[in-house]
């Protein structure tokens, strides 16, 4: 389908009808720019994390046993 065609059929559509149409299409598009923004920062971010011992410090205790003390 087109996108005049897509357009034509939505206005067919009752207001409330397209009104969430509208809703639920800006919903899409910012979950997607906010996981590009994601994946740009990881990207950015990989190789300070890959090489800089620092900041994996605590990644060594993530398989280690935690028990309450009470």
């Amino acid at each position: 389908m087109r996108t005049n065609e897509i357009i034509k059929e939505i206005q067919k559509l009752p207001i409330s009808k397209r009104i969430y149409v509208v809703e639920k299409t800006i919903h899409s598009i910012r979950s997607q720019e906010d996981k590009n923004a994601m994946e740009k920062a990881a990207e950015f971010l990989f190789s300070d994390y890959k090489n800089d011992t620092d900041l994996i410090a605590f990644t060594k205790l993530d398989f280690e046993d935690f028990y309450e003390t009470k």
